[in-house]
């Protein structure tokens, strides 16, 4: 008896000790998660980014994938550091490397870029505006260059970056002689009318009328040659076929009467110039990128004809790695002996709204607006905002369309220096955007 009662004096602790709680288990930290919102939004809106569940100070690499129709790959990366809650928010937080450094909410969209195995030098823009482009975002463990091999995977998602509303129509459009698709918004209107025109790389180019819509306007994308059984090659223009656009546009009883807009980039810019000189019922010019000289290819209305200032490729330098620089090409406006060239822009009723891009190589268009203001004012003209900004490019698109510095020339076949800063460039995109909208409400109602 003694001997168990010496036993279990040893073992009581122990069952008192099977018998105590068992300390709980070291918190699970919570899986590395990605959020995007709108997870389907427009192509011309801001996407929240958050990743949570990272580690106090953890380095992270996001990446962005995204392919064209084509199937050619895009990508950008930027390095990130998480906060003291292991959390990430890029409308606050700043990448520290990777393709652009800062707070850039919108920074993984406008820097995509081809992909190293991709051909260089090409756009991604939409050429069907009924699907959308859709962008993967990834998280990868640490920081790597872009091009690299990425650290571990921790987390994903996807995005769809959509350039028309539900509702928005699109027709395809036969009418006489011209050629190319009016976008119109849901409802009955009638809604403020503009004709969207792009530059010398010919075809129909649609995303910019179709977020037009969007927006509220019924939008006409209007190809002038290269599309369909209108001329290959720019060889001369006849203002009659941008005057049967502008009536088709005005007739339509989903248009606001009485003037309509119009709004072009580069060679299309110069084409809204003479429109809105030459066409009563264009009230609204916004011109981005734009030359008041008519440029390359004569344009005739009736028996006037105003030649084209042209391009000398003695002028044009070609750097080591076969990028071409033709902002000395085209021929100087101010040379009076290239006065026949000049818009008469003086004789337009509306107004022009100017965007240019301090920055661009493409040509000079800034002293392209000086002496445009300076033409206007000299005939006592006060009908002009100008819209200039530092670093940017030639080709000033909606929000986050990705920059592209140099692009290859469809009609050359070479890469073609746009110029411009990334970063000073995504914001020029993104305030005119917001500009033009509100100019070309105010001009037509």
């Amino acid at each position: 008896a003694v001997m168990w009662r010496a036993v279990a004096a040893v073992t009581a602790p122990a069952r008192a000790l099977c018998r105590a709680p068992l300390p709980p288990p070291p918190p699970r930290r919570q899986a590395v998660s990605v959020a995007m919102s709108p997870a389907a939004g427009l192509a011309d809106e801001r996407v929240e980014t958050r990743v949570a569940g990272l580690s106090p100070g953890q380095s992270v690499t996001l990446r962005a994938v995204a392919a064209d129709e084509r199937g050619c790959l895009f990508q950008s990366c930027a390095h990130y550091r998480a906060d003291s809650r292991g959390e990430l928010h890029l409308g606050t937080d700043a990448s520290h490397g990777g393709s652009y450094t800062g707070v850039e909410p919108m920074g993984l969209f406008w820097s995509l870029a081809p992909a190293g195995m991709e051909r260089p030098y090409q756009r991604l823009v939409p050429r069907s505006t009924g699907t959308p482009i859709k962008v993967e975002v990834c998280v990868h463990q640490g920081h790597s260059l872009p091009g690299a091999m990425p650290g571990p995977l921790v987390a994903k998602a996807e995005v769809e970056r959509w350039f028309a509303a539900p509702g928005v129509r699109r027709i395809r459009l036969k009418e006489g002689g011209v050629r190319g698709s009016l976008f119109l918004p849901p409802g009955d209107g009638p809604f403020p009318g503009v004709i969207d025109m792009y530059g010398d790389e010919g075809g129909l180019i649609e995303f910019r009328s179709s977020l037009l819509a969007t927006r509220g306007f019924a939008a006409l994308s209007l190809p002038y040659f290269d599309f369909e059984d209108l001329p290959k090659v720019m060889k001369e223009l006849k203002l009659e076929y941008f005057e049967e656009a502008v009536r088709f546009l005005r007739r339509h009883p989903k248009v606001k009467r009485p003037g309509v807009g119009v709004i072009g980039t580069g060679k299309g810019a110069e084409l809204a110039f003479s429109m809105i000189t030459f066409l009563p019922e264009v009230v609204a010019a916004v011109c981005i990128s734009g030359c008041s000289s008519n440029t390359v290819a004569d344009l005739h209305y009736g028996e006037m004809t105003l030649p084209g200032l042209r391009f000398d490729m003695n002028k044009v330098s070609v750097s080591d790695a076969g990028v071409f620089d033709i902002f000395e090409a085209l021929d100087d406006p101010t040379n009076p002996a290239n006065s026949p060239c000049a818009i008469p822009i003086e004789k337009a009723e509306g107004h022009f709204l100017l965007v240019v891009g301090e920055d661009d190589r493409m040509w000079k268009s800034s002293l392209y607006a000086e002496l445009a203001i300076r033409r206007l004012r000299q005939h006592g003209k006060e009908n002009f905002e100008l819209l200039s900004y530092p670093g940017a490019g030639h080709r000033i698109d909606p929000p986050s369309t990705p920059f592209c510095q140099v692009a290859l020339d469809r009609v050359l076949g070479v890469p073609v220096l746009g110029g411009g800063e990334g970063k000073a460039h995504a914001h020029a995109q993104e305030h005119s955007w917001r500009k033009i909208q509100e100019f070309l409400h105010l001009h037509l109602g």
